[in-house]
């Protein structure tokens, strides 16, 4: 399986997918699910298949992974789309975020989904797409389309760590209004001043209630416009806000206590990417740290968001390698992957 699986990753990584034009590596997926005797489902980008030995009465988990990709960024050594295997690593874009996931789950699902076991759950395999931009093409968008859902792991980078809370991510536009006038004069009232402050209330403000596994909401100014010319004061002064949402808040009230507290006009973009956590009680929980492994809060964001199932984030790979120049997975660390998640799966449910 692992060679297997390393032989579909080398063809990913030959095929640009860049979120919302995935379509090729798509087609990649699709053809493999066929391949090997199941049938593909396909919404856009999005390609799934179901176990074909589907019983109404056992639970259903999703194992899901994205197919595209951020640009690679300067710095790479090594053409980002010709898959070189130097050693135990195998190098190219998307082969740590989300490449190794993908083609670990994958495997899973051939391996477990036919396998006569009574006990074992049914099982649903999502290659999805716009992960990196969260964009409602991706999984979102699928989500009515798929059978009830008892549990999900969202396959990302986690060195195959369960993590058990991620942050959310709210996005604030805010627009402060002031009246325009000459600068040489005493006239007119100065929106960017009035940014200011609004602007020193986010950087001071702490929330209240603070997460033992992500700390505390982090809200940061992120960009700043005015003005027009040097002698005018300037009548309007726009900023944003990056909020990142622990598990303890919704988005709908990070952005109350905020905006009830600038002078300025806020607007969310929206609410939709929230923060998650599931309970370590739970029986993957449990199984994954009687197998040593060690539950944590994830800072980053996953399709795990937009999942409205209880979930874990948990994969091969490591975070900090993601979207990063010569970028790479370990073929040892998609071994692992497949036997841990194997382990889990079985050890859960039979």
């Amino acid at each position: 399986m692992t060679t297997s699986a390393i032989n579909l990753l080398s063809q990913l990584i030959q095929t640009p997918s860049f979120s919302r034009d995935e379509a090729a590596a798509a087609d990649i997926i699709e053809q493999f699910i066929a391949s090997h005797y199941h049938t593909p489902h396909r919404h856009g980008n999005n390609v799934w298949a179901l176990s074909p030995r589907w019983h109404d009465d056992r639970p259903t988990i999703l194992l899901d992974a994205h197919i595209d990709t951020v640009r690679p960024t300067s710095g790479w050594t090594r053409d980002p789309f010709t898959p070189s295997l130097e050693g135990d690593r195998l190098y190219g874009l998307g082969a740590n975020d989300d490449g190794g996931s993908l083609v670990s789950l994958l495997h899973v699902f051939l391996s477990l989904a036919d396998t006569d076991d009574p006990h074992l759950p049914n099982i649903v395999a999502m290659a999805s797409c716009e992960e990196e931009v969260a964009g409602k093409g991706g999984i979102e968008s699928v989500l009515p389309l798929l059978p009830a859902i008892d549990f999900a792991i969202v396959g990302e980078p986690t060195g195959m760590q369960p993590a058990v809370a991620e942050k959310g991510l709210m996005v604030i536009d805010v627009t402060e209004e002031g009246v325009a006038g000459h600068a040489a004069r005493n006239e007119g009232v100065n929106a960017i001043y009035k940014a200011v402050d609004d602007i020193n209330w986010v950087r001071n403000h702490r929330f209240e209630r603070e997460s033992p596994l992500l700390g505390p909401v982090k809200a940061t100014v992120t960009i700043v416009n005015a003005g027009t010319q040097h002698n005018v004061v300037p009548a309007e002064c726009k900023f944003t806000i990056d909020v990142r949402s622990n598990e303890l808040y919704t988005n709908q009230e990070l952005f109350d206590e905020i905006s009830a507290n600038l002078q300025g006009q806020a607007l969310a973009r929206s609410y939709r990417l929230r923060s998650s956590s599931i309970d370590t009680s739970h029986p993957f929980v449990r199984c994954a740290m009687s197998m040593g492994l060690e539950p944590y809060g994830s800072p980053t964001l996953s399709n795990r968001a937009l999942l409205p199932y209880t979930s874990v984030k948990m994969g091969p790979g490591q975070s900090a390698r993601s979207h990063s120049a010569d970028e790479f997975i370990c073929i040892s660390e998609i071994e692992n992957a497949i036997e841990t998640y194997q382990k889990l799966i079985k050890h859960v449910y039979c």
